[in-house]
């Protein structure tokens, strides 16, 4: 310790250095401020030397101005495009080296993924009648533009008007592969820009001849293939090498839409389109009328496949599945058997196309997705849309969309387990939560009522309130993805009313739940997998996790108690099956954008949604409407000839006499006017309306008849 008495050494010149930072510090920054001002000023004073006047002002405006809105617009387009350069940070060069061929749940062949249909035959090797028929079909410029073609586009925006239709595309080969690359089929202007962005991106990182290979060798050519070298072996049981003019122009027409033009579908329309191809060709100036004369005097003829279609969407799932099970370093050529039930995968794709062609246009909607799980949570069927050969997009596990109301047995499962009963009275009024105040349909409402009635007569505030008052938005969230939804939801307080994007196979999965007695975790498309010696390496039964439970026994009976009366008594009328009970809720969002219908029997539980891929409103459809419809003319079918099992926490699966004879009485009517040609159509005028209509024709019918006049006034008129 240092004596204070003696004298003090001293101190280290560390002030010193630091004023002498300061001061460095200061003195920069003032430098650095002179020299700026300095700059700027002789700036000012260039710039003045070139001030123009008189009518030299005018281009020298208008350039400056070009200049500024032309860096706005590159921020502006940069902006757009990070977006669409995020799709391409995967391998998406790599196909993945997975042969898979699959069976149904009976052992019969029903497809095959994977290498096995994309073996790749190099462009060179292609003979070279079968390259220009695809070019001048899909994109007679493909060697002259830059990822957009923009005379091709004009030149088929002339021909769409001047046809009043759609009868040229406008999008290059290079747009073509940036979608089935990168994107998905739905019609939006935000998936057209990113299309457009990534065809450019293709252009400058391919050569022309990498770009026309990948086409070539990703594009879906229909009956389940993919690639030309597949169609060519599908179609005619040839190599691409051996393909005549004929067979060339065939699969030439296929990329537009191969489901319409499949030949093993629908041959005349396949020849009909190769004509097109032919005069293309010659259009084109690629051959003369006198070569592709032979290809129209003698059409291809095609092996004969039968008439089968391949259940795609289905098959695209559960290939996912098999990448996931057998992982990156397991088997690559694998035999899967699939819980697959044709029989049930048929159905659901008629009653969903006859559905939406007898009231598609009066609902304004145009597309929908099916999945139907048995209740142990095997996939039975999957519907991803209308028609694979126009959209490969998977609308049943891939489409984010509202689930309005249909999301509230997640919330009323979770009050259930919340010490909550069916017979619990709650508020049924104004609410207001954060300045969002919700409403009800009917924009009334009925006091203290119980959650059973709330939840069958699909009321908006009582939801909420449990929410606000009682439960909070975590353990609901929490709920929804114990019972099987994967897709993130956005935790936000008007996700009680079905705000938050979901899947029809998330929906699906969820009310399985309800129907496989409060279990979960047991949803799968793969039974077996084993090499092609018979090896199994992979068997659901024995190797897949064990399902948890995530309802209690009480909450399940009571939720169950509740989602019966729905389709008997409640918003679901159209759903209820004859003899037989169901359970399952409906669903509209805002707009009517999107309409569900969501059940289950103690056999199956199904997901069936309905709606734009534009995202444009119906016409007013509601899920108690045209997806009931689908829903249950799906499942009259699924449940014949099948043992019925009692839904849990309801002791019979059959419904009261007297309510199976009025439905029975319901579903003998529908099917007369179906056959008679006329629809069953909701009320479409208010009350008021019909009471004015009715006075209307009174007073028409107590009016004193017109008195017709003399026949020379008339003459004179």
């Amino acid at each position: 310790m240092d004596d204070p008495l003696s004298p003090r050494r001293p101190k280290a010149p560390k002030a010193g250095i630091l004023l002498a930072i300061d001061a460095w510090i200061d003195s920069t920054v003032y430098e650095a401020g002179f020299l700026l001002g300095q700059a700027y000023e002789n700036l000012t004073i260039f710039l003045r030397r070139f001030r123009v006047s008189g009518w030299r002002r005018v281009p020298v405006e208008i350039l400056g101005e070009a200049m500024t809105l032309g860096a706005a617009g590159s921020v502006v387009m940069l902006a757009l495009a990070m977006p669409a350069f995020e799709e391409t940070k995967g391998d998406w060069r790599t196909q993945g080296d997975f042969a898979v061929t699959f069976l149904d749940r009976n052992g019969l062949e029903i497809g095959q993924r994977g290498i096995i249909q994309r073996d790749s035959v190099p462009v060179d090797e292609m003979p070279d009648h079968v390259i220009k028929a695809v070019l001048a079909t899909e994109d007679r410029r493909f060697y002259e533009h830059y990822g957009i073609d923009f005379p091709g586009l004009a030149r088929a925006m002339t021909e769409n008007l001047r046809a009043n239709s759609v009868v040229q595309g406008g999008s290059s080969i290079t747009q073509q592969l940036a979608k089935n690359l990168f994107l998905s089929n739905e019609r939006t202007i935000e998936r057209k820009v990113k299309e457009a962005f990534l065809a450019i991106w293709l252009e400058a990182n391919l050569s022309k001849k990498e770009i026309l290979q990948l086409y070539l060798d990703r594009a879906y050519m229909g009956g389940g293939t993919f690639g030309i070298a597949a169609a060519a072996d599908f179609y005619f049981g040839k190599e691409v090498q051996d393909l005549d003019l004929a067979e060339a122009a065939m699969l030439a027409g296929l990329f537009k839409a191969p489901a319409k033009y499949a030949p093993h579908i629908n041959l005349p329309a396949a020849r009909a389109r190769a004509n097109v191809v032919l005069d293309n060709l010659v259009d084109s100036g690629f051959m003369t009328e006198g070569q592709v004369l032979s290809a129209r005097l003698h059409p291809a003829d095609i092996v004969d496949r039968g008439k089968q279609g391949s259940p795609d969407y289905f098959l695209d799932f559960a290939f996912d599945e098999v990448k996931r099970i057998a992982g990156p370093t397991g088997n690559r050529s694998i035999v899967a058997r699939t819980t697959v039930d044709l029989d049930i995968q048929r159905a659901a794709e008629e009653s969903l196309e006859f559905n939406l062609r007898q009231h598609g246009k009066e609902f304004r909607v145009t597309e929908g997705a099916i999945v139907v799980l048995d209740t142990d949570g095997s996939v039975r069927a999957i519907v991803g849309g209308r028609d694979y050969g126009e959209s490969q997009f998977n609308r049943a596990t891939r489409a984010l969309r509202q689930t309005g109301s249909s999301f509230k047995p997640y919330v009323y499962a979770t009050a259930m387990e919340h010490g909550f009963k069916p017979d619990s009275v709650i508020s049924d009024g104004p609410i207001s939560w954060g300045g969002w105040q919700p409403k009800n349909y009917g924009r009334s409402y009925s006091g203290r009522t119980t959650l059973a009635s709330a939840l069958i007569r699909s009321i908006n505030t009582v939801p909420v309130r449990l929410a606000k008052d009682h439960l909070s938005i975590p353990p609901i969230k929490a709920m929804a993805e114990a019972m099987g939804v994967e897709t993130p939801l956005n935790g936000h307080k008007t996700m009680v009313l079905g705000t938050s994007g979901m899947t029809v196979m998330d929906q699906a999965t969820g009310y399985n739940t309800f129907a496989d007695g409060g279990f979960a975790g047991t949803r799968h498309a793969i039974l077996q997998l084993s090499t092609h010696s018979g090896e199994v390496f992979y068997d659901f039964s024995r190797d897949a996790p064990q399902p948890k439970r995530v309802l209690s026994e009480q909450a399940l009976k009571s939720m169950n108690s509740i989602l019966v009366q729905i389709p008997e008594i409640g918003t679901g009328k159209r759903a209820a099956l004859p003899y037989i009970r169901s359970a399952g809720k409906t669903g509209t969002t805002q707009s009517y954008r999107d309409a569900w219908y969501v059940g289950f029997t103690g056999n199956y539980t199904a997901a069936v949604w309905l709606g734009n891929d534009d995202f444009s409103p119906t016409k007013e459809m509601t899920g108690g409407s045209l997806p009931a419809m689908v829903w249950q003319r799906l499942m009259v079918y699924a449940h014949r000839n099948v043992d019925l099992k009692p839904i849990p926490g309801i002791e019979k699966p059959f419904i009261d006499a007297d309510v199976a004879a009025r439905a029975a009485e319901a579903e003998k009517r529908r099917l007369a006017e179906s056959a008679a040609g006329t629809t069953d159509r909701p009320a479409a005028l208010s009350s008021a309306t019909t009471i004015y209509l009715r006075e209307l024709s009174k007073a028409f019918r107590d009016a004193p008849a017109i008195q017709p006049k003399e026949p020379e006034t008339l003459s004179a008129l």
